[in-house]
């Protein structure tokens, strides 16, 4: 397994649209295989194939909680308990869904960004197992969410994209302009954030 390059807006290669597989390969089992340790090598919750510049309807996810996580085991729903992760789903199509919720998400390929996204409370998924065989569930909770987040890469979509049009194009406009903060600096974002207000004064 090897750990892939994940690409980080404003590449243009995000835009892309995966194709649907036609059947599950040793190379796609691979490249499953590795997203999942790249996904975990970043501490990420999902990764869309799309993110590492491979145009395949392929998502892999794993949103169970971990020690020091967001997500506490407490929250998990009988339905996510129901499904076993880590979950990899070639050609994954929404075929059900119902309700409405909200998270505070963010995204491998938009680091240090978190902005609140509503998408559908509880959706019923379809496709094809990591062995290449067709699954069907029904989830909610924090899993729906990301299976939703992820299958909008594939469509060449970003959650900053679902946001209001002017708070989505003041998060484009400062990555594009100043990039993404240094980690280990976090005064470095504060300083970002001073350098656009002072410009936008100026407009």
């Amino acid at each position: 397994m090897a750990i892939l390059e994940v690409l980080k807006f404003p590449d243009p290669r995000l835009r892309k649209k995966g194709v649907a597989v036609k059947s599950v390969t040793p190379e796609l089992k691979t490249l499953a295989q590795d997203m999942l340790e790249t996904m975990y090598s970043f501490n990420g919750i999902g990764l869309a194939a799309a993110q590492v510049d491979k145009q395949v309807r392929l998502i892999v996810l794993d949103t169970r909680p971990r020690e020091n996580g967001r997500y506490k085991p407490e929250e998990l729903t009988d339905l996510e308990r129901a499904v076993t992760q880590p979950l990899v789903i070639f050609n994954p199509e929404i075929v059900g869904k119902e309700g409405k919720t909200t998270y505070d998400e963010g995204c491998l390929s938009v680091p240090t960004y978190f902005e609140t996204v509503e998408r559908f409370d509880k959706i019923e998924v379809k496709g094809l197992d990591i062995d290449g065989k067709p699954i069907q569930f029904t989830t909610d909770g924090l899993l729906s969410i990301c299976i939703q987040h992820e299958i909008d890469h594939l469509d060449g979509k970003l959650f900053i994209d679902r946001l209001s049009p002017v708070k989505s194009m003041r998060i484009k406009s400062k990555i594009k302009k100043f990039g993404y903060p240094d980690p280990s600096h976090p005064e470095s974002e504060e300083e970002l954030e001073a350098e656009l207000a002072k410009e936008e004064h100026q407009l």
